[in-house]
């Protein structure tokens, strides 16, 4: 049974058939790209603005473009609006392997084929382990700004993407093909990327963040500290949710003001009720069910789900402004109403996620979309 669904009348195997009957072509079919891809992490690629080595990942923040009165200066904010010229290359590798791992381990969940794990083994010791090519557990060089920051703790929201590369080697973990050396040294990565989040400023500031880079702080740590069983870093994140997240970010109605102000209001609620949900579906336990949990006034996640959910069945209901960009192409197979129409039996929102797109090619959905592999979540 799917963690944190624990209704007795609850049958998860009927959702779980048609889950991965609805996904198995797709599945298959990107394992055999990922079959063909050799191991490319951060180090192919060398960052001429970044402060940082070879081994450091860097990216520049979206919204920051230079000044047209100071071409060679300091960038400024264009809130919303992506700059193209930004370096992206660090990210799109990362984002890659995510879906290398993602695609190899779900492929191996279907099939049970081993040489679905051999392969996901290069990849993994490339990321983690190889002295050449690894990434230093750290993201020090983040979001960086031209002439203002040579990183900043909202970059720490470009390391979801390592969640599903974390779920995927947790499905794998019972093949002989996966290497103790491997999943140790990933364990041992993990570990230390865990203790740079807690304790460095950046990762405080990100922590105390009070939209969806806050809730994502807590998804990704979540994740990290199951895979390493740091339980005391699993039980801050749930009080987190509980007493910080959910009565700073929603509303009595399930809505997330602090999402609708911005330029994306649709983009970014749907991001973060993802979000919101992936914590749900990676925390709830039968003792502590994060998905039957309401704050003393009520807000909880089925309420927020509950609330969007009439949108992303029918975009043009949307009563507040369109998205400045992107607009057109939310919403995909969102995991908020997937996982949640598991936790309360809502063949409704699993239609709605069945119906939807689960292979988008838009980069910005793409990175925005913390769970693209959904097998992976669900045992």
């Amino acid at each position: 049974m799917a963690i944190g669904l624990v209704c007795s009348s609850f049958k998860s195997d009927d959702f779980k058939s048609e889950i991965t009957a609805t996904l198995r072509q797709q599945v298959l079919k990107e394992a055999n790209w990922a079959m063909q891809q050799k191991p490319l992490t951060v180090t192919a690629f060398r960052a001429e603005r970044s402060a940082g080595g070879l081994h450091d990942f860097y990216s520049e923040g979206d919204y920051w473009w230079p000044n047209p009165e100071n071409p060679n200066g300091a960038y400024i904010q264009k809130d919303g609006l992506t700059n193209p010229q930004n370096f992206v290359a660090h990210r799109q590798a990362m984002i890659r392997f995510s879906q290398i791992i993602g695609a190899l381990a779900s492929a191996y969940q279907l099939t049970g084929n081993d040489n679905y794990v051999k392969q996901a083994v290069l990849h993994l010791n490339a990321w983690f382990i190889n002295a050449n090519t690894k990434m230093n557990p750290n993201l020090l060089y983040a979001q960086a700004i031209k002439g203002v920051a040579t990183g900043r703790g909202i970059g720490i929201i470009d390391t979801i993407q390592l969640m599903e590369v974390v779920q995927g080697m947790l499905a794998m973990q019972k093949s002989k093909a996966l290497p103790k050396q491997t999943i140790n040294g990933a364990k041992n990565w993990f570990a230390l990327y865990l203790e740079w989040l807690t304790t460095h400023q950046y990762g405080k500031d990100e922590m105390n963040a009070k939209n969806n880079h806050g809730t994502c702080w807590v998804m990704q740590v979540a994740c990290f500290a199951k895979f390493t069983q740091n339980q005391q870093l699993i039980d801050f994140c749930k009080e987190r949710y509980k007493t910080v997240i959910l009565p700073q970010q929603m509303t009595s109605d399930g809505s997330l003001p602090l999402e609708l102000k911005r330029t994306k209001p649709y983009g970014y609620s749907i991001f973060n009720l993802d979000a919101l949900a992936t914590i749900c579906q990676l925390l709830s336990t039968p003792q502590d069910n994060l998905w039957h949990y309401q704050t003393a006034d009520g807000l909880g996640i089925q309420k927020g789900i509950a609330f969007l959910y009439p949108f992303l069945a029918d975009k043009d209901k949307w009563p507040y402004a369109k998205d400045v960009m992107h607009w057109e192409s939310w919403p995909v197979a969102q995991p908020s109403i997937l996982f949640g129409a598991m936790a309360y039996q809502q063949k409704d929102w699993l239609n709605t996620w069945k119906a939807a797109e689960h292979n988008p090619k838009n980069e910005e959905i793409i990175r925005n979309l913390p769970v693209r592999h959904p097998l992976i979540w669900l045992d």
